[in-house]
């Protein structure tokens, strides 16, 4: 869930239209270099320790994404990686496929389909030898590349540094996503989930007032609880936009812990259904089910 050069994890082209109505901010992003440069490494350490103790049978566990198991997941990875290093994408057939829903999805699926019958042990090879190169090339930049003006995921006026917090989001979920289908724990590090709730952050008034549809005058608290523990309040007034605070008390308020907010703003359900039980809805209780209902805003 992610679309860095088209993936599952970033707001659509469409999203990305309509955060400036719904009250996100358009400065543009600067992120300190080494800080984010270290973020991508850890994670693909991560991925990589991951892959390395994962059993043949394990590389083909279905995760939730549709048609993806673990194998599809760390191939989306390497082929995003591959295109960020100048790889053309192979020439591969992906028309008997049908869980595809639109073109980013079908360009995402030709690196996917190119690499299902390497064995585990290849992946991994692919996998390390990629993001080796990635990481060499991201330690060269200075911080002026990137501040630079970059075409991103989320729009084609931000900076490098965003699409490289945004590629950190990306791998942090589909870390996930294979977390979740091999039954192992999640990984709440401070500083990887702060990163992708910061992400996450750039579009909650689009969430909130196109999403989830919340009405004119809504006051609406998200609290997250967990390593990470932070509150947003996104007022809705002609447009929603989070604010620092409210002069009344929240017409709604969720709260949930911060790895499970990450999963439903990305349009997981691990489950097949929402851990109801994990999430305490306050004020219009209505509203907030509504909320919770429609939290996801990636493709």
């Amino acid at each position: 869930m992610g679309r860095t050069l088209g993936s599952r994890n970033c707001t659509t082209a469409r999203a990305s239209a309509d955060v400036a109505r719904y009250g996100v901010l358009l400065m543009p992003t600067i992120l300190d270099k080494q800080a984010t440069v270290d973020l991508l490494r850890h994670e693909f350490a991560t991925i990589a320790e991951l892959c390395s103790r994962m059993t043949d049978d394990q590389w083909d566990v279905q995760t939730c994404l549709p048609g993806w198991t673990a194998r599809d997941v760390v191939s989306h990875i390497i082929g995003a990686e591959s295109m960020l290093c100048g790889t053309e994408a192979p020439s591969v057939d992906v028309s008997h496929l049908t869980h595809m829903r639109n073109p980013i999805a079908e360009a995402n699926e030709i690196w996917v389909e190119s690499m299902r019958p390497l064995s585990g042990r290849e992946m991994s090879e692919r996998f390390e030898e990629v993001t080796t190169r990635r990481m060499a090339a991201l330690e060269a930049m200075t911080q002026a590349d990137l501040d630079a003006p970059s075409w991103t995921p989320a729009g084609p006026d931000e900076t490098y540094g965003r699409f490289m917090r945004i590629r950190h989001y990306d791998c942090y979920m589909h870390e996930h996503d294979m977390r979740f289908a091999l039954g192992i724990e999640p990984r709440p590090d401070v500083e990887d989930l702060r990163s992708a709730l910061d992400e996450v952050a750039t579009g909650l008034g689009y969430i909130v007032g196109r999403r989830a549809g919340m009405p004119d005058g809504s006051r609406v608290r998200i609290d997250l609880t967990g390593p990470v523990s932070v509150g947003y309040s996104i007022r809705v007034d002609g447009r929603a936009a989070v604010v620092p605070s409210f002069d009344a008390p929240p017409t709604v308020g969720v709260e949930m812990p911060a790895m499970l907010f990450l999963r439903l703003t990305g349009g997981r359900h691990d489950d097949g259904a929402r851990p109801t039980e994990e999430i305490l809805c306050t004020g219009d209780r209505a509203l907030g089910t509504q909320l919770v209902d429609n939290l996801a805003f990636t493709i």
